[in-house]
């Protein structure tokens, strides 16, 4: 932190001397704060701002140096002047000595004497500084884990008298308890090596801190399980905005997110607690709510307790979108499922919706030969990384990339299953071409109903069954006729037909052309 420093003198020229001088001096921690050329002005530059230091005339006009010290020194007791004069006067040295002067210097001043006084001076202030600052975080860390400690009780008592000193001022204008939570930090810092955890979890605590520092948002205080409470005075409107920027200031620093719980403004130190509590329940609906955002009043959420009233009827039509490879229908059921007319609300409803549905999943994919742990590849049927998920949305996500991946899997394996059926009907139907083959006959072979068998193949062929047959018929006919030693009647009862009328005239169908047309056309 700077030393600021003033210079006062009434020349002009001998104020430019001084500033010359001292800006000369390296000390980087010394900063000229402002100049003054009597005490009025000097004395308004000290309201608007923190003056360490000033190097001052001991005599001017109107006011003298030594007025202007005493007025000094009732604005800030901490101040440190050092007086330039040029008057050998033992009076004047006498008062500065009774004001405690840091310094008295004589005109001309030497170079060397004001490098050593004010380099000595800004030594003796940083030594100070260091105490204080040690001394304060220390009494600050005893305040915060004893406030905490107040805040977490469930019927609090009396507040100690030291903290309600430290709490009253902040409460004269209404002040307000927020909870600030890193996401997902349990399970993914969790897997990390200790010494890398700790050094991550310094920068995000750092990083927090000092946001809160710069923009005075207010007290921050560690909390348990990567939390920190926020104590702040801050008007409502500027709170609200600044907490959105560090919202996002964190998110794009870090690969985490916030998420932040606010309480109710109070000015009764009674009320500081049910502003804590408050805080904690806006923070607890971010499972249903989401992360990454502020949360301000819980009341407002009012789940109903029952899980969805069709959950039974979505899950089955859900596995039938499954099944299609409908994946937009399977994102409107897990919505329907999760986040509909009647949303769950607490954890262990989530856990026990995703429990029985994989359980009615799994039950009904059996059914047809499937199973949905081996599919998936799923260690255990509760999966582990569910429990760790913070929000609804992450679970919902996980669920739908699972879901998408089991519906991929069940169609291509379906798509080839049918495939192969249909090369067996193929082989089947090839096999007895010399018989009268029809679709009731080879839907009992293959243990089908006739309309099934019709339907499936119609859809995978897109040929009706019919076609299909007449069409294997007519190649197999095109190849007898390339025979010279089979007489027309005979390929036509190899083919299955017994009425040569009607072989005659589904050939002529099929080709366009008879069976003697099509041999002459083939040069038989």
């Amino acid at each position: 932190m700077n030393i600021n420093m003033m210079l006062v003198d009434d020349e002009d020229v001998d104020l430019e001397w001084l500033r010359r001088r001292v800006a000369a001096i390296p000390l980087p921690s010394l900063h000229i704060a402002g100049t003054a050329k009597n005490g009025f002005a000097a004395l308004e530059i000290m309201e608007r701002e923190r003056i360490d230091m000033i190097l001052s005339d001991i005599r001017m006009p109107i006011m003298s140096g030594l007025e202007f010290t005493r007025k000094a020194i009732a604005i800030n007791p901490l101040v440190r002047i050092i007086f330039i004069s040029g008057h050998q006067d033992f009076q004047y040295a006498k008062e500065a000595i009774q004001l405690n002067a840091s310094g008295y210097l004589l005109k001309p001043v030497d170079d060397d004497e004001l490098q050593e006084t004010l380099t000595g001076l800004c030594a003796k202030i940083e030594k100070e500084r260091e105490h204080d600052l040690s001394l304060t975080e220390t009494l600050a860390l005893v305040h915060q884990e004893l406030l905490l400690r107040w805040f977490n009780e469930t019927t609090p008592g009396p507040i100690e008298a030291h903290i309600r000193a430290f709490l009253d001022p902040l409460l004269h204008g209404g002040a307000v308890v927020s909870m600030i939570e890193i996401d997902d930090s349990a399970w993914k810092i969790g897997t990390m090596a200790e010494e890398d955890r700790r050094l991550l979890s310094d920068r995000m605590t750092n990083f927090i801190r000092q946001f809160a520092d710069e923009r005075n948002l207010g007290n921050v205080i560690m909390g348990y399980d990567f939390r920190f409470v926020l104590l702040s005075a801050l008007q409502e409107e500027h709170l609200t905005a600044l907490l959105g920027e560090l919202i996002q200031a964190f998110s794009d620093a870090f690969p985490f997110t916030l998420t932040i719980g606010m309480g109710m403004y109070t000015t009764k130190m009674d009320q500081l607690h049910d502003s804590y509590r408050q805080a904690q329940a806006a923070l607890s609906i971010k499972w249903i709510l989401g992360k990454k955002r502020l949360i301000r009043d819980a009341s407002e959420w009012s789940p109903k307790e029952k899980m969805a009233s069709k959950s039974e009827e979505i899950m089955d039509r859900m596995l039938r979108a499954m099944l299609e490879y409908d994946l937009m229908t399977i994102d409107d059921c897990l919505l329907a499922l999760f986040q509909g007319d009647e949303p769950l609300s607490r954890k262990n409803e989530v856990y026990d919706l995703i429990i029985r549905m994989t359980s009615k999943l799994h039950a009904d994919l059996q059914q047809m030969n499937e199973n949905l742990y081996e599919l998936l590849e799923w260690d255990s049927h509760q999966p582990q990384i569910l429990f760790q998920f913070e929000t609804v949305h992450d679970i919902l996500s996980w669920l739908r990339r699972r879901f998408f991946e089991l519906s991929e899997l069940l169609y291509v394996k379906r798509q080839r299953q049918k495939r192969k059926l249909i090369d067996e009907i193929t082989r089947y139907v090839e096999s007895r071409m010399d018989q009268k083959v029809t679709l009731n006959e080879v839907a009992a072979h293959f243990d089908f109903t006739p309309n099934y068998l019709g339907q499936l193949f119609k859809a995978e062929t897109n040929v009706l069954f019919s076609d299909f047959l007449m069409d294997m018929r007519m190649k197999r006919v095109s190849e007898l006729l390339l025979d010279p030693t089979l007489k027309i009647y005979e390929i036509a009862d190899r083919a299955g037909y017994k009425n040569i009328i009607y072989f005659n005239r589904q050939f002529k169908q099929w080709a366009g052309m008879s069976p003697g047309e099509y041999r002459k056309k083939m040069k038989v």
